[in-house]
């Protein structure tokens, strides 16, 4: 009796064992493969820009690809906007965009090196540059106040006169100048530090290109209305990537 119940387990044990061999158990990276993001790289974009549109810090999708300072990307490019993917996959990922980028490219970047060089040590030289007293990007009766809730509403808006004056709120580098962001119209980005940007939408006219460095109270662009249905200034200024409301910094009028 005592051998046929053990005769009886040891079956069981060997039929367990013999599902296990054919089992897979479900590979993790495959549910966590459903929450990568990637987006490719169109003419005119920059890390800045594309990192501002996703309400990422342009220094963790810098790390989650490889770029180092000047964060030079170009057009056809993959970023991964997700920290999952870059821990898992960012050498082969890396290897894989630096290995279709044209041969005409590598020539243009070698040919540009002193210009990289150059616009690294900005890069390296902004990042711990105190921002100081904020200053009002331009004049005019405030439209909308800055919401954590509202979609739209992540800065503020002051109405004013077409092709009335627009000057940076602080002294940093255009890290953005074009209308990429359609929601945005023309849009103008400044790099303050490491910490602090600042975003200038709607203009009718840009005054500055990316790269430019520029001051306190120097006209970078004209209100206008592209992207909206009025002619207004949508203001914001973003901390660590994160839109905070601009009235906390901006100096009383």
């Amino acid at each position: 009796m005592k051998l046929g119940y053990i005769s009886k387990w040891v079956a069981v044990a060997v039929f367990l064992v013999s599902c296990s061999a054919h089992y897979q158990a479900p590979i993790a990276d495959r549910t966590e493969y459903t929450r990568v993001k990637i987006h490719t790289v169109r003419r005119g974009e920059t890390l800045y820009s594309i990192s501002w549109d996703n309400g990422l810090n342009y220094v963790d999708v810098a790390r989650w690809n490889g770029i180092t300072p000047p964060y030079d990307i170009y057009p056809g490019q993959k970023l991964h906007l997700t920290p999952y993917y870059q821990a898992k996959k960012r050498s082969h990922s890396t290897t894989t965009s630096r290995s279709r980028q044209s041969a005409s490219s590598r020539k243009k970047q070698a040919a540009s090196s002193k210009t990289t060089s150059k616009a690294a040590a900005q890069d390296r030289a902004l990042e711990n540059h105190p921002v100081g007293r904020w200053i009002w990007p331009t004049k005019g009766t405030l439209i909308h106040a800055y919401s954590e809730k509202e979609s739209g509403k992540k800065g503020i808006a002051i109405a004013g006169k077409p092709g009335q004056p627009i000057v940076a709120t602080a002294s940093g580098k255009v890290v953005y100048s074009g209308y990429g962001l359609i929601r945005y119209g023309k849009l103008i980005i400044i790099k303050h530090n490491k910490t602090f940007f600042s975003a200038y939408a709607h203009n009718r006219k840009l005054l500055v290109k990316e790269g430019d460095m520029v001051k306190q109270g120097q006209k970078i662009a004209e209100m206008g209305n592209t992207g909206t249905d009025r002619i207004m200034l949508h203001f914001e200024i973003r901390k660590n990537g994160q839109p905070v409301n601009p009235l906390r910094y901006l100096s009383a009028k």
